[in-house]
C-alpha cells in the first residue's frame, strides 16, 4: 500500500452528529416511567445534623419519595481512589456535613421542577461547627476537626528521609512559597446520570452516565452495591467534556443508583451548573515551599519542596495528587542530582478535590518554572540560558531522574529552541527593553516555560477491528472519548491498515456490552494504549484476510499483497484480485470471522514535553494583564492527525493561560463559596485569550509500534508558568520577585503600588512544622505511577 493517511490533517467524523444535535447526552434520554432527583444540599460548610424532617416534601405534587442516609442505607466509598480509608464520603450525609454543597437528601418526582419546589420543603436541623477553608490553616493544633476521631486533619503525606539534604553544597540557594490555587473543571456538560432498575432483558441495571470510564465505573458500582459486574451495563452516550472531573463514582451517583433500585423505576439526575460548581471534585489546590540549589555558574545542585495539598472535604483522588503525581514530576526537564520532597495532605471544609486536565503534574511544572525564573534574576542571568545549561542531555535517554520516574525518550531543547525562534525572542527582548527606557505605563513581558509530563501509567487497554461480509468494518476500543476525537483517530488507524475507506468504517465504544473491556481515558493514554490495540487488531485481521485471500486466489499466502485499492492482489499476476468483501463473506460462510481483539500494555509511561512562550501587555496603573500572543511548541511522539493534536494544544492552552490569569474557586471565613455562578466564577471567553501559535516536534517513543505519546494535558501545563513568568517578567525592573496565581488586575495592581513604594515582600517565608512526623518515603526506585 501506498500514500498513508497517518499524519494529515483529517477532519473529524463525529462533528456532523455533534453540529447537526443528532447525538445523544444523558439529559436527552428518556424512558418510559422516569423519575428525577434533585439533591437537598448543605447551606453550611460545617455542622451537625440534629435532624431531617421530610414530611412536607414527601405530601408535595408529584413526589414519590424523599430520602435521606436513615432510609438510604448506603456504604461510604471514595469512588476513584482511596488516599486515607478512615476518612470516607457517604453518598448522602449522615451526623454532619462537613462542605457547603454537600448532598443530605435526595428527593424523587415525576418531574424535575416537581422534585425542585419539594426539596426546598426539606427542613434540615443544623447545629453549626467552626469551619476551615485554608488547608495550613487546617494543619494548626487549635484548627477546628473535620473527623474528631482521627484527632488532626492530616489525613496522608510523605516525606524524604530526614538525613537526607538536597541543598548541601549549594552556593546559591532561591526560595519562594507559592500557590497553586483551587480551581473548577467545570465541562459544559455537568454530572449526568439515568438508571434503569428495570435491565434490558439481558441485564439487571442499566446506567447511562456522563463518565470518562464506563468499564471503571461499571466496576465501582458493583463494588459498592455487591453486584454481579456481568449483570450490570453502563453506557457512556455523548459526554460534554470531563477534565478529570468524571473519573469514577460520585457520592451522588450512589444515590440516585440507589434509590432506582429502592423504587424499582427509572431515575434520572442531571447537574445544573451552580451544583456543579460546589459538587463536582475541583482540581489543583497546593500550597508549595520550594527551595532551589545552584553554583553560581547556573548549574542547578538540588531541589527540596514542601507541599501542603488540599484534600477538601473527603480524602479521595485529589488528596493523593501531591503525594504522587506532583511528586514524581518535581524535577521536570533539568538535571537535578538530589530531591527531597515533603507532602502533607488536609482536609478542609470545601468541596473534595479530584482529577483536572494535568492532575497534579500542572502544580509541578508550575512551581519549579518559577522558581528557575526567580534563580535567573538572583544569578543575573537570562532565564532561557539558566534553563538551557541544566536541561537534560538527550543522549542520556532512557534514565531514570532523583524521584524515581523512567523518561523515555526527550531532547527538552528542541521545542525551546523552536519556541523561541517563533517567537522572535531577541526582537521582543528590545521591544521590552524600549518600553522600559521611555516609562510606558503599558510593559511587556515575556515568559517561558518548559516543561515534561507523564502519561499512560499503569493499566492495559482493549482494541479490536472486525471486517463485515459487506465489506464494511468496526473498531472497537476500550477507552471513552469526550471531545478528543476517537472515532476519527481510531477509524484512521484502520483505514491505513486495512485500506477500507474511512467512511466504510463505523466505531464503537463507552458500552459495557458492546466492548468487553477497557481502562477509559484518562492520562492521555488514548492513543498510545487504545491506538496500539486497535493498529495490532487491525495488523492481525490484515493477516487473516490474507490467508483467507490466498486461498481464494489459489496463490502462496507470500504471493498475495494488500494493493492501494484495498484489494488484495497476487503480485506479478494482473487482474488476480479479491476485495474485503468477498474475504469476508468467505470467512462467514465457513462459519469463521474476520476479527482480531487485543489488549495492549507499555513496559513504563511516557514522558511528553515542550516549551512555550508567553507575550503579554501589563498595564502599570491598573494591573489589567492581556495576552498577546502564545506559542506553544509540544512534542507528544509521532503524530497521527495534526488537526486532532492542534484541537487540544487549543483547550489545554485556554485552560492553562485561564489558571494563570483568571480562574480561581473561593470561599469566605465560614466555607461559603464566593464563585458558585458563572457571574462570579472567571471564566474567560475567546475576548479575553489571544491568537495561539501552536507547533510541534516529533521525538517517537520506543514503548509503543506507534510512537506515540500523550497531548491532551501537556498545553495545560506549559502555559501556565509561562503566562506567570511573563506578567512577573513585564514588572521585573520596578522590583517584583513574585505574584501568585492567578496574575489578576488586584495582584498585579498591589504588586507595583508595593514596588514603586519600596516594599518588595520577599516571596519566601518558613513553611510550617507539620512534616516532620509524616512516614518517609522509601528510596527512589523506577515507577509506573498512573495518572488521570
Amino acid at each position: 500500500m501506498a500514500g498513508s493517511i497517518l499524519g494529515t490533517r483529517v477532519r473529524r467524523v463525529e462533528d456532523p452528529a455533534l453540529i447537526t444535535g443528532a447525538s445523544t447526552f444523558v439529559g436527552n434520554l428518556r424512558r418510559e416511567g422516569l423519575l428525577h432527583a434533585v439533591f437537598v444540599r448543605s447551606p453550611l460548610a460545617h455542622a451537625r445534623i440534629v435532624g431531617i424532617d421530610t414530611e412536607a416534601a414527601a405530601a408535595a405534587p408529584g413526589v414519590v419519595a424523599v430520602f435521606t442516609a436513615a432510609n438510604l442505607r448506603l456504604p461510604a466509598h471514595h469512588g476513584f481512589m482511596v488516599v486515607n480509608p478512615d476518612v470516607r464520603r457517604p453518598p448522602l450525609a449522615t451526623d454532619r456535613v462537613r462542605f457547603t454543597g454537600e448532598a443530605v437528601a435526595l428527593v424523587v418526582a415525576e418531574s424535575t421542577a416537581a422534585a425542585a419546589d419539594a426539596a426546598e420543603l426539606v427542613e434540615v436541623d443544623y447545629d453549626p461547627l467552626p469551619a476551615v477553608v485554608d488547608a495550613e490553616a487546617a494543619l494548626l493544633p487549635d484548627a477546628p476537626l473535620q473527623f474528631p476521631e482521627l484527632g488532626s486533619n492530616l489525613v496522608a503525606g510523605a516525606r524524604s528521609a530526614p538525613d537526607h539534604d538536597p541543598l548541601a553544597g549549594a552556593e546559591v540557594v532561591v526560595r519562594a512559597r507559592m500557590v497553586n490555587q483551587r480551581v473548577a473543571v467545570l465541562p459544559l456538560e455537568g454530572n449526568a446520570i439515568l438508571v434503569d432498575p428495570l435491565g434490558d432483558g439481558e441485564h439487571d441495571l442499566v446506567v447511562h452516565v456522563s463518565t470518562q470510564m464506563p468499564h471503571g465505573f461499571r466496576d465501582q458500582l458493583c463494588e459498592v452495591f455487591e453486584m454481579d459486574a456481568g449483570r450490570v451495563r453502563v453506557i457512556a452516550p455523548h459526554v460534554g467534556g470531563a477534565f478529570g472531573g468524571k473519573a469514577g463514582l460520585l457520592a451522588e451517583h450512589t444515590a440516585t443508583i440507589g434509590a432506582a433500585r429502592a423504587l424499582g423505576r427509572p431515575l434520572a439526575w442531571v447537574e445544573t451548573r451552580s451544583e456543579n460548581l460546589v459538587s463536582m471534585p475541583h482540581g489543583r489546590g497546593q500550597i508549595a515551599y520550594y527551595e532551589l540549589g545552584l553554583t553560581r555558574a547556573g548549574r542547578i545542585t538540588g531541589l527540596r519542596a514542601q507541599v501542603i495539598g488540599d484534600a477538601g472535604a473527603y480524602a479521595g483522588f485529589g488528596g493523593a495528587l501531591p503525594i504522587h503525581m506532583t511528586y514524581i514530576m518535581a524535577p521536570g526537564v533539568y538535571d537535578i542530582p538530589a530531591v527531597g520532597f515533603d507532602v502533607a495532605v488536609a482536609v478542609t471544609n470545601t468541596t473534595p478535590m479530584g482529577a483536572f486536565r494535568g492532575a497534579g503534574r500542572p502544580e509541578a511544572a508550575a512551581h519549579l518554572e518559577r522558581l528557575i525564573d526567580l534563580a535567573a534574576a538572583e544569578l543575573g542571568m537570562d532565564p532561557v540560558d539558566l534553563r538551557r545549561r541544566n536541561v537534560l542531555d538527550p543522549a542520556a535517554f532512557p534514565l531514570t531522574t532523583a524521584v524515581g520516574a523512567r523518561y523515555d525518550i526527550g531532547d527538552y531543547d528542541l521545542p525551546l529552541r523552536e519556541a523561541l525562534r517563533l517567537a522572535g525572542y531577541a526582537q521582543l527582548r528590545d521591544e521590552q527593553a524600549a518600553r522600559r527606557e521611555r516609562d510606558d505605563p503599558v510593559q511587556l513581558g515575556i515568559g517561558v516555560g518548559v516543561y515534561v509530563e507523564i502519561t499512560a501509567g499503569g493499566g492495559s487497554e482493549f482494541g479490536s477491528v472486525r471486517v463485515h461480509p459487506d465489506g464494511t468494518a468496526t473498531v472497537s476500543v476500550g477507552t471513552s472519548a469526550h471531545g478528543q476525537g476517537h472515532a476519527t483517530a481510531f477509524a484512521m488507524l484502520a483505514a491505513d491498515t486495512l485500506g477500507i475507506p474511512l467512511e466504510r468504517i463505523t466505531f464503537t465504544q463507552s458500552d459495557t456490552a458492546a466492548v468487553p473491556r477497557g481502562g477509559g481515558t484518562g492520562g492521555s493514554r488514548s492513543l498510545q494504549l487504545g491506538g496500539t490495540a486497535v493498529y495490532s487488531a487491525a495488523t492481525r485481521v490484515r493477516e487473516q484476510a490474507r490467508r483467507r485471500a490466498a486461498a481464494l486466489l489459489e496463490a502462496a499466502v507470500d504471493d498475495v499483497a494488500l494493493t492501494a485499492d484495498g484489494e488484495f492482489a497476487v503480485t506479478g499476476v494482473p487482474g488476480a484480485t479479491v476485495t474485503w468483501a468477498q474475504v469476508a463473506r468467505s470467512a462467514a460462510e465457513a462459519g469463521e470471522e474476520i476479527h482480531a481483539g487485543v489488549d495492549v500494555d507499555q513496559s513504563g509511561p511516557t514522558f511528553p514535553f515542550g516549551a512555550h512562550v508567553s507575550v503579554v501587555e501589563v498595564d502599570t496603573e491598573t494591573g489589567r494583564v492581556r495576552p498577546l500572543r502564545h506559542i506553544a511548541v509540544d512534542d507528544c511522539g509521532r503524530i497521527l492527525n495534526p488537526l486532532l493534536v492542534e484541537g487540544q494544544q487549543h483547550g489545554g492552552l485556554a485552560q492553562g493561560i485561564a489558571q494563570a490569569l483568571y480562574e480561581e474557586v473561593l470561599y469566605d471565613a465560614q466555607g461559603q463559596p464566593l464563585s458558585a455562578t458563572l457571574a462570579d466564577y472567571r471564566m474567560p471567553s475567546a475576548a479575553d485569550l489571544c491568537p495561539f501559535q501552536a507547533a510541534t516536534t516529533e521525538t517517537p517513543t520506543p514503548l509503543n509500534a506507534l510512537g506515540a505519546k500523550g497531548i491532551g494535558e501537556s498545553a495545560t501545563i506549559g502555559s501556565t508558568p509561562a503566562v506567570q513568568n511573563a506578567v512577573i517578567d513585564a514588572l521585573s525592573h520596578l522590583g517584583v520577585r513574585h505574584i501568585d496565581l492567578p496574575c489578576t488586575p488586584q495582584r498585579v495592581w498591589r504588586a507595583v503600588r508595593d514596588a514603586r513604594a519600596g516594599r518588595l515582600p520577599d516571596p519566601w517565608r518558613e513553611p510550617p512544622a507539620v512534616f516532620a512526623g509524616l512516614p518517609v518515603r522509601p528510596a527512589a526506585e523506577p515507577t509506573d505511577s498512573g495518572t488521570i
